[in-house]
Order: C-alpha cells, then sequence, then structure tokens
C-alpha cells in the first residue's frame, strides 16, 4: 500500500486514443478520384529505391523536423508518399497543367 490507496481499488487513468486514431478519416467510403491517399504505417509489400542528392536529403529532414515542430512525428518515407500522393493527385485533377508537368517540362 506504498501509493496510499486501499487494496483492490481501480487506477483512475485512463486510456487516451493515439494520433492515428485521432486522425484516421472518419468514412469508410472510396476517396474522390482527385484525391489520394497516401499510405501511412503500415507493413509495405513493395519497395523502390531512390537516390537523392546530399542537398536533397538535408532538405527532407528539415521538412521531417519541421512537420515536427507542427507536432507532426513522421519518418522520411512518410513524408515521400504524401508528397507523391499529393503530386499524383494534382495529375489526375489538373493533367497538363499539373506542377509536375510543369516542372517536368522545364527541365526537358
Amino acid at each position: 500500500m506504498a501509493s496510499g490507496r486501499p487494496r483492490g481499488s481501480r487506477s483512475r487513468r485512463v486510456s487516451l486514443p493515439g494520433v492515428a486514431e485521432l486522425l484516421r478519416p472518419t468514412s469508410r467510403g472510396p476517396a474522390p478520384e482527385f484525391q489520394r491517399q497516401a499510405s501511412g504505417r503500415e507493413t509495405h509489400s513493395q519497395k523502390i529505391t531512390v537516390y537523392l542528392s546530399g542537398a536533397e536529403l538535408l532538405e527532407l529532414e528539415r521538412a521531417r523536423l519541421a512537420l515536427r515542430g507542427y507536432g507532426i512525428s513522421v519518418d522520411r518515407g512518410r513524408i515521400v508518399r504524401e508528397a507523391v500522393a499529393v503530386l499524383l493527385a494534382d495529375l489526375d485533377a489538373a493533367g497538363e497543367a499539373s506542377l509536375i508537368v510543369r516542372r517536368l517540362r522545364e527541365e526537358s
């Protein structure tokens, strides 16, 4: 009885939901075509290798730290999956006027 409570009494601590439960989508229906959802924290069965310059990797890490400053703790892979989902949704919605088409055309 070091805690000062009588034996057998219940703790008053409550179990709170985690961030994933708080921020999960509320509807289970299909997302509209123009909105793509990036996969979250789950086991991924497919893998690609992406090579980045030192500067690009540093910018990715800066983005991860900036998100952490906003209270969002994610790994670099999650940031990349979100970025891909955003660009593909923009491509679906805007087609030739999409950001990725414009940027890739500038490089050509």
